[in-house]
């Protein structure tokens, strides 16, 4: 049996799996649904018996929780020649895998491909870079998992994973992608911006919040991971830009020094 070209690799809680739109079915594309349930509560959600019925669906539930765990196991057990990440309140931009997909096959040095994302208006979600360009520590930070697409093989021999203290679910909520993508490039493998629209998402997010000590302290924690001594100078830099999401000086100090 040929293997899929793409693998839509969705995370997702048992309350909420029901809620997943998939794209209709296509020849060489499949779905894996991860459902996280470590209480074992029945699975809801309005399209259920049709995400059930589909034959190109595998669904898998997970006794753990954080979506970063999720996402390995996805790693793991994707079977297309890519993996594109997704939650349960995306929409694929079906055109714009398709061209995405093309630009990988074009492009084997390329582990990772970040593409872009509209909100529910059809205007971009954040700014993007016009052009393509190659990706680095100091340009990723902004990196959604649902714009991200995998070379699957790749990642697998160069061992890189999310690291499963970060993300949703986790207590540091924010940065598995960013992390993801820096650990990959420390192995030494390859990746770009591509002004490729590939998904839908609500305007709000977990990377949008700014509101209260945990949402700094977790993103002190994501330059800790990432710059290591290096981190307070970059936080410093980042939180006077930031200035007006912390709140005050005394919120960009304790930011800077990751309290």
């Amino acid at each position: 049996m040929t293997s899929p070209k793409l693998t839509l690799g969705y995370s997702t809680l048992a309350m909420r799996v029901g809620n997943i739109i998939l794209p209709l079915e296509k020849s060489g594309w499949d779905s894996l649904v991860l459902i996280q349930n470590p209480t074992g509560i029945a699975w809801r959600g309005e399209g259920l018996a049709t995400l059930m019925m589909r034959e190109d669906v595998s669904l898998e539930e997970l006794s753990t929780m954080g979506v970063a765990k999720s996402r390995n196991r996805a790693i793991w057990q994707a079977k297309g020649e890519y993996l594109v990440f997704s939650d349960d309140d995306i929409e694929f931009n079906v055109k714009g895998l398709e061209t995405a997909i093309e630009y990988l096959d074009n492009h084997p040095e390329l582990a990772l491909l970040l593409g872009q994302a509209k909100d529910p208006s059809g205007e971009l979600r954040k700014r993007y870079p016009k052009k393509a360009e190659k990706l680095t520590r100091m340009n990723s930070a902004k990196a959604a998992t649902y714009e991200m697409i995998i070379r699957v093989e790749a990642i697998r021999q160069l061992g890189v994973f999310f690291d499963e203290e970060f993300g949703a679910g986790a207590k540091n909520y924010l940065g598995d992608e960013y992390i993801f993508i820096v650990d990959l490039l420390k192995a030494g493998g390859r990746a770009s911006f591509v002004p490729i629209t590939i998904a839908m998402h609500p305007k709000e997010s977990s990377g949008s919040r700014w509101g209260t000590a945990e949402d700094r302290r977790a993103r002190a924690n994501i330059f800790t991971r990432v710059f290591g001594p290096l981190a307070p100078l970059i936080r410093l830099g980042f939180g006077i830009r930031r200035l007006r999401e912390l709140g005050s000086i005394k919120n960009l100090w304790e930011f800077v020094i990751g309290k």
